[in-house]
């Protein structure tokens, strides 16, 4: 698929994409790579304090990268919806990926584009609204800031006319309890 290789050869310069998630339009680069995501903090106007969401192709990869408690294994199997949970210890992510209190957001993605990118890729991704810090979601490719646009380094020409609202379910895990962030 062309969508796929142009954006895996931005993504393998450390780039950013503006691409369609199983939730709404994002922001992607490398989520192993600082300067990358450093641009996406750049180009929301976001400080860094504040953590990113990341998306791997499947529970292995996943696994990689951080320890997957049983619960956040039944909430991913039963999940209908997109489901991002919350993890401890991070590893291998870059530094400015990870939340000051030493957590990661990730969601295994069920979107076939973006699980494909993300198999080839071979690594995970950041997934950011693609919308400046403060202001609205959008619903939309049309509603997506001018601004944005001009600073991203490809586009995915995929679901444009589509409509999303709903971001995904979030989920914190700590100590064997299970908390709701977002529903």
């Amino acid at each position: 698929m062309r969508e796929i290789n142009n954006s895996l050869e931005v993504l393998k310069k450390g780039n950013i994409i503006l691409y369609p998630t199983d939730t709404v339009w994002g922001l992607g680069c490398d989520a192993t790579n600082f300067k990358a995501v450093s641009q996406i903090y750049r180009i929301k106007n976001r400080t860094e304090s504040k953590s990113l969401i990341v998306l791997v192709s499947s529970i292995h990869m996943l696994k990689k990268y951080v320890t997957v408690p049983s619960k956040a294994l039944d909430i991913l199997k039963k999940a209908k919806k997109p489901t991002t949970i919350i993890y401890k210890n991070p590893e291998g992510f870059a530094k400015n990926t990870i939340a000051l209190d030493g957590t990661i957001a990730v969601r295994v993605v069920k979107d076939e584009f973006c699980r494909k990118l993300i198999k080839r890729f071979k690594k995970p991704i950041i997934s950011s609204s693609a919308n400046v810090s403060g202001q609205d979601t959008p619903k939309s490719f049309k509603e997506i800031s001018q601004s944005i646009l001009d600073d991203v380094n490809y586009v995915v020409n995929l679901h444009q006319n589509k409509e999303n609202s709903k971001p995904s379910t979030i989920f914190k895990i700590v100590d064997s309890q299970i908390e709701v962030l977002r529903s």
